[in-house]
Protein backbone atom coordinates (compact mmCIF):
# COMPACT_ATOMS: atom_id res chain seq x y z
CA UNK A 1 0.00 0.00 0.00
CA UNK A 2 1.21 3.50 -0.91
CA UNK A 3 -0.45 5.82 1.74
CA UNK A 4 -0.49 9.00 -0.09
CA UNK A 5 -1.99 7.53 -3.48
CA UNK A 6 -4.71 5.58 -0.69
CA UNK A 7 -4.68 9.19 1.08
CA UNK A 8 -6.26 10.68 -1.99
CA UNK A 9 -8.47 7.67 -2.87
CA UNK A 10 -10.14 8.87 -0.05
CA UNK A 11 -10.22 12.46 0.03
CA UNK A 12 -11.40 12.30 -3.62
CA UNK A 13 -14.24 9.97 -2.67
CA UNK A 14 -15.85 11.29 0.12
CA UNK A 15 -15.55 15.06 -2.11
CA UNK A 16 -17.20 13.41 -4.93
CA UNK A 17 -20.09 11.92 -3.04
CA UNK A 18 -20.76 15.46 -1.85
CA UNK A 19 -20.70 16.70 -5.05
CA UNK A 20 -23.05 13.56 -5.89
CA UNK A 21 -25.85 14.36 -3.65
CA UNK A 22 -25.92 18.17 -5.20
CA UNK A 23 -26.24 16.70 -8.75
CA UNK A 24 -28.70 14.34 -8.44
CA UNK A 25 -31.08 17.39 -8.64
CA UNK A 26 -29.19 19.52 -10.27
CA UNK A 27 -30.25 21.40 -13.36
CA UNK A 28 -27.57 21.02 -15.78
CA UNK A 29 -27.09 17.40 -15.52
CA UNK A 30 -28.06 14.50 -17.16
CA UNK A 31 -27.74 10.78 -16.84
CA UNK A 32 -24.84 10.78 -19.20
CA UNK A 33 -22.93 13.22 -16.45
CA UNK A 34 -23.77 11.79 -13.81
CA UNK A 35 -22.14 9.01 -15.21
CA UNK A 36 -19.08 10.10 -16.00
CA UNK A 37 -18.78 10.94 -11.44
CA UNK A 38 -19.90 7.64 -10.83
CA UNK A 39 -17.30 5.72 -12.66
CA UNK A 40 -14.58 8.63 -10.84
CA UNK A 41 -16.08 7.94 -7.40
CA UNK A 42 -16.34 3.94 -8.13
CA UNK A 43 -12.77 4.42 -9.02
CA UNK A 44 -11.40 5.52 -6.11
CA UNK A 45 -13.84 3.09 -3.65
CA UNK A 46 -11.98 0.40 -5.84
CA UNK A 47 -8.90 1.83 -4.72
CA UNK A 48 -9.40 2.12 -1.19
CA UNK A 49 -10.64 -1.31 -1.43
CA UNK A 50 -7.84 -2.67 -2.87
CA UNK A 51 -5.85 -1.18 -0.49
CA UNK A 52 -7.11 -4.03 1.73
CA UNK A 53 -7.04 -3.69 5.72
CA UNK A 54 -4.47 -0.75 4.82
CA UNK A 55 -7.53 0.71 3.34
CA UNK A 56 -10.05 0.34 6.34
CA UNK A 57 -7.76 1.43 8.76
CA UNK A 58 -7.61 4.92 6.46
CA UNK A 59 -11.20 5.50 6.13
CA UNK A 60 -11.47 4.45 10.08
CA UNK A 61 -8.90 7.35 11.16
CA UNK A 62 -10.85 9.98 8.53
CA UNK A 63 -14.30 8.99 10.78
CA UNK A 64 -11.89 11.08 13.77
CA UNK A 65 -13.61 14.43 12.12
CA UNK A 66 -16.61 13.24 10.53
CA UNK A 67 -18.10 14.20 7.35
CA UNK A 68 -21.11 12.90 5.18
CA UNK A 69 -18.75 12.25 2.43
CA UNK A 70 -16.45 9.94 5.12
CA UNK A 71 -19.46 8.69 6.49
CA UNK A 72 -20.63 7.29 2.90
CA UNK A 73 -16.78 5.85 2.70
CA UNK A 74 -16.68 4.24 5.80
CA UNK A 75 -20.67 2.73 5.40
CA UNK A 76 -19.42 1.37 1.31
CA UNK A 77 -15.89 -0.34 3.33
CA UNK A 78 -18.56 -1.28 6.14
CA UNK A 79 -20.53 -3.51 3.66
CA UNK A 80 -18.47 -4.64 1.40
CA UNK A 81 -16.79 -6.79 4.49
CA UNK A 82 -20.28 -7.04 5.80
CA UNK A 83 -19.69 -5.65 9.34
CA UNK A 84 -22.75 -5.00 10.86
CA UNK A 85 -20.37 -3.73 13.87
CA UNK A 86 -19.28 -1.07 12.27
CA UNK A 87 -22.41 0.08 10.45
CA UNK A 88 -23.86 0.20 14.12
CA UNK A 89 -20.91 3.04 14.89
CA UNK A 90 -22.05 4.91 12.14
CA UNK A 91 -25.05 4.90 12.95
CA UNK A 92 -24.12 6.27 16.60
CA UNK A 93 -22.09 9.45 14.59
CA UNK A 94 -25.76 10.38 13.02
CA UNK A 95 -26.72 12.85 15.47
CA UNK A 96 -22.64 14.90 15.07
CA UNK A 97 -22.43 15.29 11.39
CA UNK A 98 -25.04 17.44 9.60
CA UNK A 99 -26.71 14.95 6.54
CA UNK A 100 -25.26 11.94 8.40
CA UNK A 101 -28.33 9.60 7.68
CA UNK A 102 -28.96 10.80 4.23
CA UNK A 103 -25.16 9.52 3.45
CA UNK A 104 -25.29 5.84 5.06
CA UNK A 105 -28.08 5.51 3.46
CA UNK A 106 -26.91 6.93 -0.35
CA UNK A 107 -24.14 4.20 0.63
CA UNK A 108 -26.92 1.35 1.14
CA UNK A 109 -28.24 2.40 -2.45
CA UNK A 110 -25.39 2.59 -3.88
CA UNK A 111 -23.70 -0.94 -3.47
CA UNK A 112 -25.22 -3.64 -5.51
CA UNK A 113 -28.02 -5.46 -3.79
CA UNK A 114 -25.85 -8.71 -3.58
CA UNK A 115 -24.00 -6.39 -1.11
CA UNK A 116 -26.66 -6.14 1.35
CA UNK A 117 -27.40 -9.68 1.53
CA UNK A 118 -27.37 -10.99 4.91
CA UNK A 119 -27.36 -6.89 6.09
CA UNK A 120 -30.63 -5.59 5.25
CA UNK A 121 -32.58 -8.48 6.60
CA UNK A 122 -31.00 -8.25 10.75
CA UNK A 123 -31.69 -4.22 10.03
CA UNK A 124 -35.26 -4.73 9.25
CA UNK A 125 -35.62 -7.33 12.08
CA UNK A 126 -33.36 -5.23 15.17
CA UNK A 127 -35.70 -3.45 17.67
CA UNK A 128 -33.82 -0.40 17.33
CA UNK A 129 -35.70 2.44 14.95
CA UNK A 130 -32.65 3.44 13.47
CA UNK A 131 -31.47 0.22 12.27
CA UNK A 132 -34.66 -0.12 10.61
CA UNK A 133 -35.13 2.93 8.95
CA UNK A 134 -32.00 1.77 7.82
CA UNK A 135 -33.26 -1.07 6.45
CA UNK A 136 -36.16 0.12 4.96
CA UNK A 137 -34.42 2.93 3.26
CA UNK A 138 -32.01 0.76 1.33
CA UNK A 139 -34.57 -1.80 0.56
CA UNK A 140 -36.39 1.28 -0.96
CA UNK A 141 -33.51 3.13 -2.65
CA UNK A 142 -32.79 -0.62 -4.52
CA UNK A 143 -36.90 -0.59 -4.83
CA UNK A 144 -37.29 -3.89 -3.24
CA UNK A 145 -40.19 -4.55 -1.36
CA UNK A 146 -38.92 -5.07 2.12
CA UNK A 147 -42.57 -6.87 2.75
CA UNK A 148 -44.17 -7.29 5.96
CA UNK A 149 -41.29 -5.10 7.72
CA UNK A 150 -42.47 -1.86 5.78
CA UNK A 151 -46.13 -2.33 7.20
CA UNK A 152 -45.18 -3.31 10.90
CA UNK A 153 -42.75 0.13 10.54
CA UNK A 154 -45.75 2.62 9.54
CA UNK A 155 -47.44 2.17 12.51
CA UNK A 156 -44.29 2.18 14.70
CA UNK A 157 -44.14 5.51 17.47
CA UNK A 158 -40.39 6.59 16.05
CA UNK A 159 -41.24 8.95 13.91
CA UNK A 160 -38.55 9.13 11.77
CA UNK A 161 -39.20 5.80 10.85
CA UNK A 162 -42.48 5.84 10.42
CA UNK A 163 -41.95 8.76 7.69
CA UNK A 164 -39.30 6.79 6.11
CA UNK A 165 -41.93 3.62 5.68
CA UNK A 166 -44.66 6.30 4.35
CA UNK A 167 -42.24 7.34 1.90
CA UNK A 168 -41.29 3.94 0.79
CA UNK A 169 -45.14 2.55 0.52
CA UNK A 170 -45.02 5.54 -2.18
CA UNK A 171 -41.78 4.98 -3.68
CA UNK A 172 -42.37 1.01 -3.88
CA UNK A 173 -45.63 1.18 -5.33
CA UNK A 174 -47.60 -0.71 -2.07
CA UNK A 175 -50.91 0.44 -3.04
CA UNK A 176 -52.28 -2.11 -0.31
CA UNK A 177 -51.01 0.26 2.06
CA UNK A 178 -52.60 2.93 0.89
CA UNK A 179 -55.86 2.87 3.46
CA UNK A 180 -52.69 3.23 6.19
CA UNK A 181 -51.07 5.73 4.30
CA UNK A 182 -54.33 8.16 4.00
CA UNK A 183 -54.65 7.27 7.80
CA UNK A 184 -51.65 9.17 8.56
CA UNK A 185 -52.45 12.41 6.42
CA UNK A 186 -53.59 13.27 10.74
CA UNK A 187 -50.07 12.10 11.85
CA UNK A 188 -48.91 13.86 14.74
CA UNK A 189 -45.43 14.40 13.07
CA UNK A 190 -45.52 16.99 9.90
CA UNK A 191 -43.07 15.03 8.34
CA UNK A 192 -45.03 11.80 8.97
CA UNK A 193 -47.90 13.77 7.14
CA UNK A 194 -45.94 14.65 3.58
CA UNK A 195 -44.81 11.65 3.22
CA UNK A 196 -48.32 9.93 3.43
CA UNK A 197 -49.87 12.72 1.20
CA UNK A 198 -47.10 11.78 -1.27
CA UNK A 199 -47.45 8.86 -1.10
CA UNK A 200 -50.99 8.30 -1.43
CA UNK A 201 -50.97 10.55 -4.04
CA UNK A 202 -48.81 8.06 -5.82
CA UNK A 203 -50.59 5.10 -5.22
CA UNK A 204 -54.04 6.88 -6.61
CA UNK A 205 -55.90 8.34 -3.97
CA UNK A 206 -57.96 11.25 -5.61
CA UNK A 207 -59.93 12.83 -2.72
CA UNK A 208 -58.37 13.04 0.78
CA UNK A 209 -54.26 12.73 -0.48
CA UNK A 210 -54.55 15.70 -3.06
CA UNK A 211 -55.92 17.53 -0.48
CA UNK A 212 -53.90 16.75 1.99
CA UNK A 213 -50.78 17.66 -0.42
CA UNK A 214 -52.36 21.08 -1.60
CA UNK A 215 -52.72 22.34 1.72
CA UNK A 216 -49.24 21.58 2.60
CA UNK A 217 -48.19 23.40 -0.72
CA UNK A 218 -50.37 26.20 0.30
CA UNK A 219 -48.53 26.73 3.85
CA UNK A 220 -44.72 27.67 4.40
CA UNK A 221 -42.59 24.99 5.36
CA UNK A 222 -40.16 22.34 4.99
CA UNK A 223 -41.88 20.21 2.30
CA UNK A 224 -43.83 23.48 0.27
CA UNK A 225 -41.62 22.93 -2.71
CA UNK A 226 -42.03 19.13 -2.75
CA UNK A 227 -45.59 19.23 -1.99
CA UNK A 228 -46.73 21.94 -4.44
CA UNK A 229 -44.66 20.50 -7.64
CA UNK A 230 -46.97 17.08 -7.06
CA UNK A 231 -49.53 18.85 -6.51
CA UNK A 232 -49.28 20.60 -10.00
CA UNK A 233 -48.24 17.44 -11.89
CA UNK A 234 -51.11 15.45 -10.88
CA UNK A 235 -53.96 18.44 -11.16
CA UNK A 236 -55.41 18.77 -14.57
CA UNK A 237 -54.48 22.23 -16.49
CA UNK A 238 -57.66 23.81 -15.27
CA UNK A 239 -56.97 22.34 -11.44
CA UNK A 240 -53.43 23.48 -11.78
CA UNK A 241 -53.82 26.90 -12.92
CA UNK A 242 -56.24 27.73 -10.29
CA UNK A 243 -53.32 26.45 -7.70
CA UNK A 244 -50.95 29.12 -8.88
CA UNK A 245 -54.13 31.44 -9.58
CA UNK A 246 -54.62 30.71 -5.16
CA UNK A 247 -50.51 31.13 -4.78
CA UNK A 248 -51.14 34.50 -6.24
CA UNK A 249 -53.44 35.66 -3.91
CA UNK A 250 -51.32 34.76 -0.81
CA UNK A 251 -48.59 36.69 -2.10
CA UNK A 252 -46.38 33.60 -2.45
CA UNK A 253 -42.95 34.70 -3.79
CA UNK A 254 -42.13 35.14 -7.47
CA UNK A 255 -40.26 32.35 -7.63
CA UNK A 256 -42.80 29.85 -6.48
CA UNK A 257 -45.03 30.50 -9.29
CA UNK A 258 -42.49 30.33 -11.65
CA UNK A 259 -41.54 27.12 -11.14
CA UNK A 260 -45.18 26.35 -10.46
CA UNK A 261 -46.36 28.04 -13.47
CA UNK A 262 -43.68 25.87 -15.73
CA UNK A 263 -44.64 22.76 -14.17
CA UNK A 264 -48.42 23.67 -14.97
CA UNK A 265 -47.28 23.40 -18.68
CA UNK A 266 -50.01 25.94 -19.90
CA UNK A 267 -48.38 27.86 -23.07
CA UNK A 268 -50.44 30.70 -21.49
CA UNK A 269 -47.93 31.47 -19.22
CA UNK A 270 -45.13 31.60 -21.84
CA UNK A 271 -45.22 35.42 -22.72
CA UNK A 272 -45.24 36.35 -18.71
CA UNK A 273 -42.05 33.71 -18.12
CA UNK A 274 -40.38 35.55 -21.42
CA UNK A 275 -41.01 39.26 -19.31
CA UNK A 276 -39.21 37.55 -16.43
CA UNK A 277 -36.54 36.37 -18.67
CA UNK A 278 -35.51 40.40 -18.52
CA UNK A 279 -35.16 40.32 -14.72
CA UNK A 280 -31.45 38.53 -13.86
CA UNK A 281 -32.42 37.63 -10.52
CA UNK A 282 -35.41 35.00 -11.80
CA UNK A 283 -34.43 35.07 -15.39
CA UNK A 284 -32.98 31.82 -15.36
CA UNK A 285 -35.13 29.88 -13.68
CA UNK A 286 -37.79 31.64 -16.04
CA UNK A 287 -35.97 30.28 -18.75
CA UNK A 288 -35.79 26.64 -16.76
CA UNK A 289 -39.94 26.96 -16.74
CA UNK A 290 -39.87 27.73 -20.26
CA UNK A 291 -37.78 24.60 -21.01
CA UNK A 292 -40.29 22.46 -19.07
CA UNK A 293 -42.95 23.71 -21.33
CA UNK A 294 -41.32 23.23 -24.71
CA UNK A 295 -38.75 21.18 -24.43
CA UNK A 296 -36.26 23.69 -25.57
CA UNK A 297 -32.33 23.69 -24.96
CA UNK A 298 -31.45 27.19 -24.68
CA UNK A 299 -27.74 26.34 -24.73
CA UNK A 300 -28.06 24.28 -27.49
CA UNK A 301 -30.39 26.51 -29.29
CA UNK A 302 -28.00 29.63 -29.09
CA UNK A 303 -31.01 30.99 -26.95
CA UNK A 304 -28.95 32.43 -24.23
CA UNK A 305 -27.04 35.24 -23.45
CA UNK A 306 -23.80 36.56 -21.49
CA UNK A 307 -24.18 36.45 -17.83
CA UNK A 308 -24.13 39.60 -16.56
CA UNK A 309 -21.17 41.68 -15.52
CA UNK A 310 -20.65 40.84 -11.55
CA UNK A 311 -23.65 38.61 -11.08
CA UNK A 312 -24.24 38.43 -7.33
CA UNK A 313 -25.76 35.24 -6.59
CA UNK A 314 -23.92 32.60 -4.33
CA UNK A 315 -21.31 32.46 -2.47
CA UNK A 316 -18.54 34.60 -3.71
CA UNK A 317 -14.54 34.81 -2.78
CA UNK A 318 -14.30 37.47 -0.41
CA UNK A 319 -13.90 36.29 3.01
CA UNK A 320 -15.98 38.93 4.71
CA UNK A 321 -18.86 38.05 2.55
CA UNK A 322 -21.40 35.87 4.59
CA UNK A 323 -23.12 34.96 1.91
CA UNK A 324 -22.59 31.33 1.61
CA UNK A 325 -25.80 29.84 0.59
CA UNK A 326 -25.02 28.02 -3.41
CA UNK A 327 -26.54 29.75 -6.27
CA UNK A 328 -30.12 27.48 -6.65
CA UNK A 329 -29.87 28.74 -11.07
CA UNK A 330 -26.24 28.00 -10.58
CA UNK A 331 -25.32 26.37 -14.24
CA UNK A 332 -28.56 27.10 -15.74
CA UNK A 333 -28.61 29.10 -19.16
CA UNK A 334 -29.01 32.63 -19.03
CA UNK A 335 -32.10 33.34 -21.66
CA UNK A 336 -31.99 35.86 -24.04
CA UNK A 337 -35.41 37.49 -23.94
CA UNK A 338 -35.59 39.05 -27.34
CA UNK A 339 -34.58 35.73 -28.95
CA UNK A 340 -37.05 33.91 -27.41
CA UNK A 341 -39.63 35.63 -27.94
CA UNK A 342 -39.13 36.27 -31.11
CA UNK A 343 -39.19 32.13 -31.37
CA UNK A 344 -42.10 32.13 -29.73
CA UNK A 345 -43.90 34.00 -32.53
CA UNK A 346 -42.53 31.54 -34.79
CA UNK A 347 -43.58 29.02 -33.00
CA UNK A 348 -46.04 29.67 -30.40
CA UNK A 349 -48.95 28.34 -31.98
CA UNK A 350 -47.76 24.82 -31.98
CA UNK A 351 -48.75 25.10 -28.56
CA UNK A 352 -52.50 24.65 -27.89
CA UNK A 353 -53.67 27.04 -24.90
CA UNK A 354 -55.71 25.16 -22.11
CA UNK A 355 -53.34 21.90 -22.90
CA UNK A 356 -50.61 21.09 -20.73
CA UNK A 357 -47.08 20.39 -22.09
CA UNK A 358 -44.30 18.77 -20.52
CA UNK A 359 -40.86 19.09 -22.50
CA UNK A 360 -43.04 19.86 -25.59
CA UNK A 361 -45.52 17.34 -25.49
CA UNK A 362 -47.97 16.27 -23.45
CA UNK A 363 -47.53 13.99 -20.98
CA UNK A 364 -47.87 10.36 -21.78
CA UNK A 365 -45.77 6.84 -19.85
CA UNK A 366 -43.41 6.58 -24.08
CA UNK A 367 -42.46 10.66 -23.40
CA UNK A 368 -41.73 10.76 -19.82
CA UNK A 369 -39.63 7.57 -21.24
CA UNK A 370 -37.56 9.34 -23.46
CA UNK A 371 -36.76 12.61 -20.73
CA UNK A 372 -35.85 10.07 -18.36
CA UNK A 373 -33.44 9.29 -20.95
CA UNK A 374 -32.11 12.68 -21.98
CA UNK A 375 -33.08 15.18 -19.83
CA UNK A 376 -31.65 17.30 -17.00
CA UNK A 377 -32.58 15.93 -13.95
CA UNK A 378 -34.75 18.51 -12.34
CA UNK A 379 -36.88 17.08 -15.28
CA UNK A 380 -35.68 13.64 -15.07
CA UNK A 381 -38.12 13.84 -11.30
CA UNK A 382 -40.72 15.42 -12.73
CA UNK A 383 -41.01 12.31 -15.53
CA UNK A 384 -40.54 9.71 -13.04
CA UNK A 385 -43.32 11.36 -10.45
CA UNK A 386 -45.56 11.79 -14.37
CA UNK A 387 -44.99 7.85 -14.76
CA UNK A 388 -46.03 6.83 -11.24
CA UNK A 389 -49.33 9.55 -11.29
CA UNK A 390 -50.19 7.87 -14.65
CA UNK A 391 -49.86 4.31 -13.50
CA UNK A 392 -50.42 4.06 -9.84
CA UNK A 393 -48.70 1.28 -8.25
CA UNK A 394 -45.62 1.75 -10.63
CA UNK A 395 -42.66 2.20 -8.23
CA UNK A 396 -40.95 5.36 -8.88
CA UNK A 397 -37.79 5.54 -10.92
CA UNK A 398 -34.77 6.20 -8.66
CA UNK A 399 -32.73 9.54 -10.52
CA UNK A 400 -30.31 9.18 -8.06
CA UNK A 401 -29.60 5.46 -8.44
CA UNK A 402 -25.88 4.74 -9.59
CA UNK A 403 -26.14 5.92 -13.31
CA UNK A 404 -25.25 2.05 -14.39
CA UNK A 405 -28.34 0.68 -12.27
CA UNK A 406 -30.70 3.57 -14.29
CA UNK A 407 -28.75 2.81 -17.48
CA UNK A 408 -29.98 -1.06 -16.76
CA UNK A 409 -33.51 -0.16 -15.76
CA UNK A 410 -33.99 2.01 -18.77
CA UNK A 411 -33.07 -0.69 -21.28
CA UNK A 412 -35.11 -2.90 -19.51
CA UNK A 413 -38.26 -0.61 -20.24
CA UNK A 414 -37.00 -0.47 -24.18
CA UNK A 415 -35.66 2.95 -23.65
Amino acid sequence: MIPNVVSQHLEDAASQRTVRSVLTRAPHVRLLHLGRLDERLAANLDGLSIAGEGGVRMVQASLASPSAGALFVAAVSALAHRDLGRIDRLLALTDAVPDALRALASAFGWVSAADLRGIATPLLASSEPMHRWLGIAACALHRVDPGAALASALEQPHALLRSRALQGAGELGRRDLLSICLAHLIDDDAACQFAAARSAVLLGDDRQAPQALQHIALTPGPSQRAALALSVLRADPEAARALVRQLTTQDAPLRTLIRAAGLAGDSKVVPWLIKHMSDDVHTRLAGESFSCITGLDLAALNLERKPPEGDGNGPSDDPSDDNVAMDEDDRLPWPDADKIATWWRANGHRYAPGTRYFMGEPPSPAHCLAVLRTGFQRQRIAAADYLSLMKPGTPLFNIAAPAWRQERQLAQLGV
